[in-house]
Parts: structure tokens; sequence; C-alpha cells
């Protein structure tokens, strides 16, 4: 199988909005809305610390479609509009959506939400149309620290790409990050619908159980 999914290094995240503008610029997505949102998690104290500056710690979460393994939208969708399709990722038949939002009520990240205009539910498509054309999903080819990879979950995180520097082939996330452990790997809250997208966080308390 396949599992197309993005792993985000939170130590690299400067929330500077490059994927943000980027994704809304390259899918059209309209004004006030948005499918990758940067949230500023902290300033929190640091364990065992006084609780004031410098005994504080925060990062920048990027926070988007989890294109879960079993995703609860799926599971509720009348029409089937809402899909897991061969790569693992989930997508959304708008041919088929009636705009009833049962999708994004079920959604436990609230990242779906109502084209007033088109009357369909949108969210984030990893960039389908780039992806299968062999190419990185925007928000990850326009991230300047370097903080977003691209890959199939199922071959593991080491074999995640980012953007290259300076030659034709996609940098691996080995050579451009620095190393991690299985203990520095995290998902938001699974409430039974097994997200796919992976952060990377070391040396900072991680607060996306929260």
């Amino acid at each position: 199988m396949t599992q197309y999914a993005i792993a985000t290094d939170l130590n690299r995240c400067v929330q500077c909005y490059a994927c943000t503008v980027a994704c809304k610029v390259v899918n059209g997505v309209p004004v006030g809305q948005f499918w990758n949102k940067v949230l500023r998690i902290g300033p929190n104290p640091t364990p065992g610390g006084s609780g004031r500056f410098p005994d504080v710690e925060m990062y920048y979460l990027p926070v988007g479609c989890q294109h879960c393994s079993n995703p609860a939208c799926v599971q509720v969708c009348p029409t089937e509009a809402s899909h897991v399709v061969a790569d693992g990722t989930v997508q959304i038949d708008k041919s088929k959506c009636i705009g009833c939002q049962f999708c994004a009520m079920a959604c436990p990240y609230g990242v779906r939400y109502l084209n007033e205009e088109e009357r369909v539910v949108e969210k984030c498509t990893l960039c389908e149309q780039k992806t299968a054309q062999g190419e990185l999903p925007e928000c990850v080819r326009q991230c300047g620290a370097r903080a977003r990879y691209f890959g199939d979950l199922e071959q593991g995180i080491e074999s995640f790409v980012g953007p290259p520097f300076t030659n034709e082939d996609f940098e691996p996330i080995t050579t451009t990050t620095k190393p991690f452990t299985d203990a520095d790997l995290h998902h938001l809250p699974n409430v039974g619908n097994d997200p796919s997208f992976v952060y990377i966080l070391r040396d900072r308390t991680w607060q996306g159980e929260e």
C-alpha cells in the first residue's frame, strides 16, 4: 500500500506562512479560508522551570488535513464524495458532494469548510494534481526553512524528501534536517482516525495532544 503524507520538522518552522500562501495561490482557496494554518504553541513553562523567561518554550505547528488512514470524514459521507484514493490520501469528488457538511463536523481537526459559492466542501488535497506528476506538494516546495518533507509513510520517514538546493534531485530528509529518534515523532490527537502526518519535535514538550 501507499500512504502519502508530510513530515514537518517543528524545530525548523519559523511561522513565515509561505506554506499557507503558496497553498492558497496554487489551489485557488477562497479569501477567508485556509487549507493549511500555522499555529503558535506556547510560550509554555519548561519542565521544572520558573515559568518566566527564559524558562519558557514554544514552537509553530502547521495544521491541515491529516489524510488519515481511517478517516472519519469518509465514514460519515452519505454520497461517497469523500473517499480514499490509491495513494492513501483523502479526496473529495465535488460532483458527488451535496454540501451537507457531515464530513466537516466529523473531522477532529476542523480543517474542512463549505465553499459558499460552489456549495461543496473543500480541504487540502495534498496537491494531488502535482504529486500525480512526480512533483512535491506546493507547501513543501515553497518552505524556505526546509521544515516540510513529503513521502510515502509506508516507506518510512527516512525516505521523505524536500525541495532541491542546487540540483534537480529532491533532498532527502536525512541530509537536510538534524537527527531525530522515534521519541521525537508525534501526531495530532488520534481518536480512531489514525492521522498520517508526522511532526518532528526535539528538546521541547509536545503539546499536540491537548
